[in-house]
């Protein structure tokens, strides 16, 4: 959504537009929805607001009218000047038929900076408004303190099981449960997206598509509801936005409450679980820092447009001010914390992946050899590119702001400087990750790749941990008892949180262990302690030289 309200001539020089031109195929004008509301030109996809005149310009470009019919149709306020720059515009968005461009073809696979692939399945709109009657029901107030008191006590629930519900994210799951989590999870995230398109439909709006998505490399669904701009109330696009966490929350209460009054067994397990996993990733669906509910909810509430991007340019502005000089323009001067709130948007996904993912999933890739190594190689080098990528934007704009050339060098100079002393001078603990089995009174510590004789040698401590959902609690202590290698079958469940007997296809590794501290799970997480590394030397042997 972008927001175009003059006609003035104020940024680049006109682009050539047709002597006679009309809209591009599926364009649409749509007129203000409530008083003082602006107007809205639709491409499929995107949403333009724009003020009376340019819209009355957009609806009377029909392909007949040349310039001068134009200026005669639109009044003497226009002028030959605004008339070619508000083409300009329209052209620029593509928006203006060039003669070349056929049919508006269906894009089902989409790539959206930085890191997200959206991949669409299904178009909601038809359906939904089938569904019209049933959704005017559940619009009813009743039903929203339902939800709320289901949502609330869930909470609630979780609490009193507290205990219980740390145990149980400490320690592996039937398979049976695993899975049924994990279908009932991505279920109730299609009825997140749903709840999106549902409260959208009925305002009166369209939804455009649905389908699956890779946000930030982790897998998620979503909906296109860009057409709630075209609807006049704020609270109603707000609505939109929080209808799939209220519906996650719904879906979670109601599992935690069900837990409750069930008794210990596999069932209560993967209520516990998917009430937690959906309450979590529900919350973060809420936070303003990525495109996600809580900051369209944001956006709609400001009614500002563009919200992120345009705090991302002023915090980028403002830093590279800070650094190289200049004199720079505020997109957003209203919002005395749109720098912050830009900053916090520009870091918070390098977390998402860097911290929270890799935290989460690092370990189990690593344990997954060549394959799982290469795949976190790639992810690590995307996020150093991100950040090459910000900087060298950064100094690009300040020598478009006039800052000096020297500054630049000298700035340079220091990050560059600054980054191979904090490579080469911070030391961090390094470990190297696999799995453990203990059987028939052996243990062996289970490696799918050699981390190097400076890591595996006779007498190095092992910590033995519990392969759990959320959580790796230490369970045992070990040291390695030699070096020399066999050839073992070891079960899935030594590198995933599940319990099975299920093997592994192949073999791997098996090196001697002796215990410690002998651990009550007879398989489960191994990380050979292998003292600290600079910080360089960390992420060579960890990323670079396990993936060689």
């Amino acid at each position: 959504m972008v927001e175009v309200t003059d006609t003035v001539l104020r940024r680049e020089p006109d682009l050539a537009v047709p002597a006679r031109p009309r809209l591009a195929e599926g364009v649409q004008v749509h007129a203000p929805s409530a008083e003082g509301a602006l107007w809205i030109i639709e491409r499929p996809g995107s949403y333009m607001r724009v003020g009376a005149d340019l819209a009355k310009l957009a609806g009377a470009l029909d392909g007949v009218r040349d310039h001068g019919q134009l200026l005669s149709y639109l009044g003497a306020q226009w002028t030959g000047e605004s008339l070619a720059y508000a083409l300009g515009q329209l052209k620029r968005a593509e928006l203006l038929d060039d003669g070349l461009r056929k049919k508006r073809r269906i894009r089902w696979v989409t790539y959206v900076p930085p890191l997200t692939v959206q991949v669409t399945l299904l178009r909601p709109h038809r359906l939904l408004t089938a569904c019209a009657p049933l959704l005017a029901a559940l619009a009813r107030r009743g039903w929203g303190v339902v939800a709320a008191m289901l949502a609330l006590g869930g909470l609630a629930g979780l609490v009193l099981m507290s205990g219980t519900l740390i145990d149980t994210l400490s320690g592996p799951l039937a398979m049976p449960v695993y899975a049924g989590v994990a279908v009932a999870t991505y279920a109730v995230i299609v009825l997140h997206e749903f709840a999106h398109a549902a409260v959208l439909t009925y305002y009166g709006g369209r939804p455009n598509r649905m389908g699956f998505m890779l946000l930030y490399l982790l897998p998620a669904f979503f909906c296109d509801v860009s057409d709630g701009w075209r609807l006049a109330e704020r609270g109603q696009r707000v609505r939109v936005a929080l209808a799939g966490a209220a519906t996650q929350f719904v879906a979670a209460g109601s599992a935690s409450l069900a837990a409750l009054f069930t008794p210990g067994s596999d069932l209560r397990t993967g209520l516990l679980v998917f009430s937690a996993l959906n309450y979590g990733s529900g919350l973060l669906n809420l936070l303003p820092f990525i495109k996600l509910d809580g900051y369209l909810a944001l956006m709609s509430h400001l009614d500002i447009p563009d919200l992120r991007k345009r705090a991302m340019i002023d915090a980028r502005r403002h830093t590279a001010g800070l650094l190289f000089g200049g004199r720079y323009e505020r997109e957003l001067p209203q919002l005395r914390w749109a720098v912050p709130y830009g900053l916090a948007c520009q870091l918070f996904p390098i977390y998402l992946v860097g911290g929270l993912a890799l935290s989460l999933w690092g370990d189990l890739l690593l344990s997954f050899g060549v394959v799982g190594t290469v795949a976190l190689l790639v992810v690590v080098g995307l996020l150093i590119g991100r950040l090459c990528h910000g900087y060298l934007v950064r100094l690009r704009e300040a020598r478009q702001a006039g800052a000096p050339a020297w500054r630049a060098v000298l700035v340079t100079l220091a990050v560059v400087g600054g980054a191979a002393a904090l490579l080469a001078l911070v030391q961090v603990p390094y470990s190297v990750a696999g799995g453990y089995r203990y059987h028939a009174g052996r243990a062996d510590l289970v490696l799918t790749t050699d981390p190097g004789p400076d890591v595996l040698k006779t007498g190095a401590t092992v910590q033995l941990l519990r392969n759990g959902v959320v959580f790796k609690e230490r369970v045992g202590t070990a040291t390695i008892a030699g070096t020399h290698a066999r050839e073992i079958s070891v079960p899935v469940s030594v590198l995933l949180p599940v319990r099975t007997d299920l093997e592994l296809p192949g073999t791997v590794s098996g090196y001697p262990l002796e215990m410690t501290t002998a651990p009550p799970d007879s398989q489960g997480v191994a990380r050979i302690e292998a003292g600290r590394r600079p910080l360089g030397v960390w992420l060579y042997r960890t990323y670079v030289s396990a993936a060689w």
